[in-house]
């Protein structure tokens, strides 16, 4: 199963699930696909969607999950790699009017640097970044919280 997340944005994200139907319709995509589509509008005879749910359901849903494909807000992607899940990311962008800014293009850019996850800049693009998923081995995720928080600890102990 595909699990594709628009996140809770206000705005809408149409792009990615224009590109995942045209994947489907070409037959490039054969498997179950489902979709938190958010305050997103869309409708495909071949995708389930839902709008919200409880976290656990989502989290039961990204278990299942052969891929992964989803907006680039940092929360989202954390969740899916620390699952060890194999992420492509699409980062919503300003000029399309999917996000105020463009800081999930720097938040994508840095976790595919690393090797986290396959960046989907370009949606016309995503037959060959599926293709790409197929050997790709993503990079154990580690999370640098308690580093994080002991700095913070620290800083606070020595004001």
């Amino acid at each position: 199963m595909i699990l594709v997340l628009l996140g809770t944005q206000d705005k809408p994200f149409e792009r990615i699930l224009k590109s995942v139907s045209r994947q489907i319709d070409k037959g490039n995509i054969k498997e179950k696909v489902v979709a938190q589509t958010g305050c997103t509008s869309f409708e495909h005879k071949k995708i389930k969607t839902f709008d919200f749910m409880p976290k656990e359901k989502l989290y039961e849903l990204m278990d299942k999950a052969r891929l992964i494909i989803t907006h680039g807000g940092v929360g989202t992607i954390t969740e899916c790699i620390s699952k060890g899940k194999k992420v492509i990311v699409v980062p919503r962008l300003k000029k399309y009017g999917e996000h105020t800014n463009d800081h999930q293009l720097q938040i994508t850019k840095e976790f595919a640097m690393k090797k986290y996850v396959l960046p989907l800049y370009d949606t016309k693009n995503l037959s060959v970044v599926l293709e790409k998923a197929k050997s790709f081995k993503p990079i154990k995720y580690q999370s640098n919280s308690e580093n994080f928080k002991k700095k913070i600890k620290s800083y606070i102990d020595n004001i």
